[in-house]
């Protein structure tokens, strides 16, 4: 299948599987190289293009890069006797060196050959070739390199960790920033389809142009008018007087594939496509919204849309509006994109009314070439956006995602409201694990690893926004609360509570100073109710004082408005003492008064809020927002007595034997023992008499549990005897075991039992993976044992879990409580359970043909803990985009 990749100048280069009718072309290739380039290449000077030259460059896995269509790289391994590993070479046309292209090719071909099971290319180098040398050094793989004479053999491991990942972010950084310069910072743009009518879109589009005040020239193209608004018009973008960068396109969706290729022809590098008809209205719009995605990635274009709103880029030398929205908002830090084209209107006026300022708006549309991945990349380095929103309702692709959202939230918060929470469809669930996970669930833990504030409502999205756009973060979760009404005092501080802040009593010397300033009947504890008749001088004594308290981080201001006193003076008040000291955020709710905060001249604005609940909400978030950045970045261990060569051999067996299930007891423990993960003693019984001779050999009481390939849930068919107490009960309990399930037409199913030693003592826990299909894997922890799925408790991080994702995963169940000793019990082995988890991680680096993991119960005991049962289950292995 084709792909196309960014370059490090923003072009795009076609990559896929050689072919044949190829061949002519790469002689062309090999022939286009300088005799020097042809000397590093095949390692002899003067060497001849001959058909053994071009069939020994294309021999085995052949990849080709093309740019418009002509072939200007070829990348190629060849697997070696040596088990996992193949000799690779690359070729890049002497014309195209610097942009990246070897890198790229590089990445694709090694992620294909993890998929055929290679884990290290060997590369044989002339020492005079620095730039392979130094492309192989710089792409973040573990390198090793032996020298033979002029030779190089370098070594490269294939395994993508976390230092790869790194290195091929800050690649994929620099291509796709580069590739959004033609639609963020435009020259010169051409809007095809300008109407003279005022109340289409193509009329609404060219006057939005107009009153921006963009610095550059907006060419209006319309075949049937001379003029749109007074400024000339043009047939044809072929026909415009000066080189164009970015053309918006609102034309009936039938031509929009003449209109883009029509701009694509002079050389514009970036399209916006209003019009819709396309992937939205069934196949025939899939099918030419694919191939409008391809003319432009084969022409090194972006694509914003199709069926969108448009894009808005305010700078201070402007503001480029190409949307057909109502409402201009305000210049300011926030940069919004939205895959919905109605809620982007909606978030435009709201902006307005609010004053939130933006810096740009996308709207998406189809999301079917620029996606919310490009955009945080572009904002990262942009400094006139400070904050980050976005309006969801897919992922293209969830673990870059992660990665970049992770990175770019250090320095620049980012809210999303993602759509989807109430889906009815589900995965078919086979575990405990899968039946108590769910791509919400995924998306859950991607935004809390992320540091990604999620908001449920679009009110939500607009208070926290507004919030962290005008005021600063709190140093923690504490509020102050200041208000005129008692009961409206009341239910800001229960609201508080349930968004996760406190609100502690005030300290002795700030009620002291409260009672000095305050009516007599003033309530000065916290909530501090300076009672009705006060007025605006009272409440800025009071928000002083409250702010000016070390116990308090964050206040939020309630005002009724009484006969006595004005809204207006209030808000002035407030404003007053927040521009005297804006160290600590504060936050109002004037109870029946709706319009926008209007700021002092160069003050603040206070963000306001309809009622009290509202406000505690979007404190509650930012404040969650506030901990990630003071939470430390964690570690992924290392573990050195992990045996990945014996649990590999496992897998690649038992998937050769059996394909896609669950493995038996045999592999899956070997599995596990191979990772350092304890499991109990065992033994395999296929009869009544070897289940006798299986108790004898442990001599205590045992369990006997169904050993069965197809059955998950085994104590649903009476398959798990507990507490056998002799050889001749463990005989029984195989044959009540067996007629359970002859009862139950299942007896095919049977393949014996596993008999273990009762283990008692501990918190019965669940650990386990689950392979979403969009997102990876899952890490899962809670409570445990059979009740596991009505508890619902378990919680669910992404993989690769660090020590600190691995603490807090524990932190968050309910089974947290147990661990820590309740109602007298010692406390259970938290490190154990830490060292678990982080070598299940591990497990599924490792391993990626492991879909899905239980252990359930782990027994967590004083000291140390056991995995009484286990289930895992493999699949062949699909490498995930990196890019």
């Amino acid at each position: 299948m084709d792909e196309f990749v960014l370059l490090r100048d923003g072009g795009q280069l076609r990559v896929r599987r050689y072919r044949p009718e190829d061949r002519e072309q790469i002689r062309d290739l090999l022939l286009r190289l300088s005799p020097e380039s042809r000397t590093l290449r095949f390692h002899v000077g003067g060497a001849k293009v001959n058909e053994r030259v071009i069939d020994a460059a294309t021999t085995g896995h052949a990849l080709v890069g093309e740019i418009a269509g002509r072939i200007v790289a070829l990348a190629s391994y060849v697997p070696l006797r040596r088990p996992g590993y193949a000799e690779m070479s690359i070729v890049v046309d002497d014309r195209e060196h610097g942009r990246g292209i070897g890198t790229a090719l590089f990445e694709l071909l090694a992620r294909d050959a993890r998929r055929e099971g290679i884990r290290s290319f060997l590369a044989l180098v002339l020492a005079s070739n620095i730039s392979m040398l130094g492309m192989l050094q710089s792409l973040g793989f573990r390198i090793a390199r032996r020298y033979d004479g002029g030779e190089v053999e370098v070594e490269v491991d294939l395994k993508p960790d976390a230092a790869y990942l790194e290195r091929a972010d800050e690649r994929m950084h620099v291509a796709a920033t580069a590739s959004l310069t033609p639609l963020f910072r435009p020259r010169a743009v051409a809007l095809v389809g300008a109407s003279r009518q005022p109340g289409s879109i193509g009329g609404a589009l060219f006057r939005n142009a107009l009153a921006g005040g963009f610095s550059g020239p907006v060419f209006p193209v319309n075949p049937a008018a001379t003029a749109v608004a007074s400024v000339r018009a043009y047939p044809s973008v072929g026909a415009l007087p000066d080189p164009v960068d970015l053309a918006v396109i609102a034309v009936p969706a039938s031509a929009v594939l003449t209109v883009a290729k029509e701009c694509l022809d002079v050389g514009v590098r970036a399209l916006v496509v209003i019009s819709a008809g396309f992937a939205e209205v069934g196949e025939e719009g899939r099918a030419r919204q694919q191939e409008l995605v391809d003319m432009c990635r084969r022409r090194g274009a972006r694509l914003v849309g199709p069926n969108c709103l448009g894009v808005l880029v305010s700078s201070a030398g402007g503001v480029l509006n190409l949307t057909f929205a109502p409402t201009q908002p305000p210049r300011g830090p926030v940069a919004v994109a939205s895959q919905s084209g109605a809620l982007g209107i909606a978030i435009l006026e709201e902006a307005s009314r609010l004053g939130i300022g933006l810096s740009h708006f996308v709207s998406m549309g189809n999301k079917a070439d620029v996606s919310s991945n490009d955009l945080i990349e572009w904002w990262e380095d942009d400094p006139a956006t400070g904050l980050i929103v976005l309006y969801l309702e897919s992922f293209g692709n969830p673990r870059r995602f992660a990665r970049i959202a992770r990175r770019v939230g250090r320095r620049k918060p980012i809210a999303v409201i993602k759509a989807g929470r109430s889906e009815t469809g589900r995965r078919a669930a086979a575990s405990h694990t899968a039946a108590l996970a769910g791509s919400d669930i995924a998306a859950d833990a991607l935004f809390r690893q992320a540091g990604v504030i999620r908001c449920d409502t679009l009110d939500d999205l607009l208070g926290v926004t507004s919030l962290l756009a005008n005021q600063p973060l709190p140093g923690g979760n504490r509020v102050g609360i200041v208000t005129n009404a008692g009961g409206l005092g009341i239910l800001c501080a229960d609201a508080c509570e349930a968004a996760g802040l406190e609100v502690p009593p005030l300290s002795p010397e700030t009620q002291a100073a409260l009672r000095a300033r305050l009516p007599a009947e003033a309530a000065v504890g916290n909530p501090v109710d300076i009672v009705a008749s006060t007025g605006a001088t009272g409440y800025a004594d009071a928000l002083r004082l409250v702010l000016d308290d070390p116990l308090i981080d964050a206040a939020i201001v309630l005002f009724v408005p009484p006969l006595v006193t004005r809204a207006r003076d209030v808000e002035r008040a407030v404003a007053s003492v927040v521009t005297a000291s804006n160290t600590k955020p504060v936050l109002a709710s004037y109870v029946g008064i709706r319009g926008r905060a209007d700021p002092e001249p160069e003050g603040p604005i206070v963000p306001r809020f309809a009622f009290p609940e509202a406000a505690a909400r979007a404190l509650g978030k930012v404040v969650g927002y506030a901990n990630w950045l003071r939470r430390p970045a964690g570690a992924i261990p290392e573990f050195h007595d992990l045996d990945v060569a014996t649990a590999r051999r496992t897998i690649e067996q038992a998937l050769a034997e059996h394909g896609t299930g669950w493995l038996d007891p045999i592999e899956t423990a070997t599995i596990l023992t191979s990772f350092g993960i304890a499991i109990p003693a065992w033994a395999v019984a296929h009869t009544a008499e070897e289940t006798a001779a299986a108790f004898r050999q442990f001599n205590r009481p045992v369990a006997v549990k169904l050993l069965s390939r197809s059955i998950i849930h085994k104590t649903d068919v009476g398959g798990v005897r507990l507490g056998i107490q002799s050889a001749e009960d463990a005989a029984a309990a195989f044959e009540a075991i067996r007629a359970e399930l002859v009862a139950r037409g299942q007896e095919h199913a049977m393949e014996g039992v596993v008999v273990q030693p009762m283990e008692t003592g501990g918190v019965e826990c669940l650990v386990g993976v689950v392979s979403d299909p969009v997102f990876g894997p899952l890490i899962g922890f809670g409570l445990g044992g059979v009740t596991a799925e009505l508890m619902g408790d378990v919680q669910f991080q992404l993989h690769p879990l660090t020590d600190v994702d691995a603490d807090e995963l524990i932190a968050r169940s309910k089974a947290a409580k147990l661990l820590a000793g309740y109602r007298g019990a010692p406390p259970a082995d938290t490190a154990a359970l830490t060292d678990l988890l982080l070598r299940v991680s591990r497990l599924v680096e490792e391993l990626p043909e492991v879909v899905e993991l239980d252990l359930n119960p782990v027994l967590v005991r004083e000291r140390g803990l056991v995995a009484l049962d286990s289930r895992l289950r493999v699949a062949p292995a699909v490498s995930p985009p990196l890019r």
